[in-house]
C-alpha cells in the first residue's frame, strides 16, 4: 500500500467503478464507493460479490480473503461522508459534472486529498483549471474490466504538482496495476492507438465487403484477445462512439478519424452492446 495514501473514495457505481473500487480493496485499501443512485450502488455491490465468488470457485481467491475485501469496500449515495485521501471519478463523460464533484468535494476534504479522473477522452487540463487547486489534479485512466486488466495511465497536466504524480504512481503500482505515464493530449495513449482498429474495421462493414463476425474471427486468429466489434460491444457502443467524436473534434476532425455511422446508428437505436444485450451481436 502507498504509505501517503489510506483510504480511497470511488465516484461513480457503474461497472468501471465497481471494477476499481473491488482492485483497490483487494490490495487492502479501504475503499469508499459512492452514488447518487442507490440503485446503483447496489448493482455495485452485487456486481463486486458475483466476481469475487468466481474467483473463489476457479480456486483463486480463498473464501476468508473475498470476506475481507468485501469488507473493506462501503457504499453511500450521502457526499457527505465522502472524505478520503484520494478520489477517482468514474462518472458521466461530462465535464460539468465531473468539475462540479471536484470542488464539491474540495470543499469537505483536506488541501492534500488528491483528484483522479477516469476520463477516457476529456482533457484533463481543462477539468483541472475548473477545479480548486489544479495541482493535485492528476488522470488515472483504467481499463475495463478494472479488476482484471493491467494497464492504468498516469495522466498528467502542466499544473500537476510531482508529488501527486509519485503517490499516484506509487499507488498503481501497489495495486499490482502497470502504470504507463502520458500528457494531457487527446484519447491519451491507448484510445489514440485504437481509433484504427475500430474505425477501419466498421468502414470494411459498411462498405458490406465483409461481416463483423469475419473480422473478429480474423484478428482474433491474429493473436488479439478480442475483435474490434466484440471489444465495442463489451465497452459500450455509446461510450466507444463519444471517445471517436472526443478525439475526432479535438484533432481537427481529420477525415481518417471521422466517428462510424454504424456504430452511430447502434447508439441512436439502444444497440449499446452487451449491458443492453444487443450491439454488433445479440446477448
Amino acid at each position: 500500500m502507498s504509505q501517503d495514501i489510506h483510504r480511497v473514495c470511488v465516484c461513480g457505481a457503474g461497472t468501471m467503478g465497481a471494477g476499481i473500487a473491488q482492485t483497490l480493496a483487494t490490495a487492502g485499501y479501504s475503499t469508499l464507493v459512492y452514488d447518487v443512485h442507490p440503485a446503483g450502488l447496489e448493482r455495485a455491490s452485487q456486481q463486486i460479490r458475483q466476481q469475487l465468488q468466481t474467483a473463489v470457485s476457479k480456486g483463486k481467491l480463498h473464501s476468508d480473503t473475498a470476506e475481507k475485501i468485501l469488507q473493506r469496500i462501503e457504499f453511500t449515495d450521502d457526499l457527505q461522508a465522502c472524505l478520503a485521501d484520494l478520489f477517482i471519478e468514474a462518472i458521466v463523460e461530462r465535464m460539468e459534472d465531473k468539475v462540479a464533484l471536484f470542488n464539491q468535494l474540495a470543499e469537505l476534504n483536506h488541501s492534500e486529498s488528491i483528484f483522479a479522473t477516469n476520463t477516457s477522452s476529456l482533457s484533463v487540463s481543462q477539468l483541472a483549471e475548473q477545479v480548486q487547486n489544479p495541482a493535485r489534479v492528476i488522470g488515472l485512466h483504467f481499463f475495463n474490466p478494472a479488476h482484471l486488466m493491467k494497464l492504468v495511465e498516469v495522466i498528467t497536466t502542466d499544473r500537476t504538482d510531482p508529488t501527486v504524480f509519485d503517490v499516484a504512481w506509487t499507488l498503481i503500482a501497489s495495486i499490482g496495476k502497470t502504470p504507463v505515464r502520458c500528457q494531457d493530449t487527446p484519447g491519451f495513449i491507448v484510445n489514440r492507438v485504437a481509433r484504427p482498429y475500430y474505425l477501419e474495421a466498421m468502414r470494411l462493414v459498411e462498405a458490406g465487403d465483409i461481416s463483423p463476425e469475419q473480422v473478429d474471427r480474423i484478428l482474433e486468429s491474429a493473436g488479439f484477445k478480442l475483435g474490434p466489434f466484440k471489444l465495442t460491444d463489451l465497452i459500450g457502443q455509446d461510450i466507444n462512439l463519444a471517445v471517436s467524436r472526443s478525439v475526432y473534434e479535438q484533432l481537427g476532425r481529420p477525415e481518417r478519424l471521422k466517428p462510424s455511422p454504424l456504430q452511430e446508428q447502434l447508439v441512436r437505436d439502444g444497440k449499446l452492446g452487451r449491458k443492453t444485450g444487443e450491439g454488433f451481436y445479440r446477448y
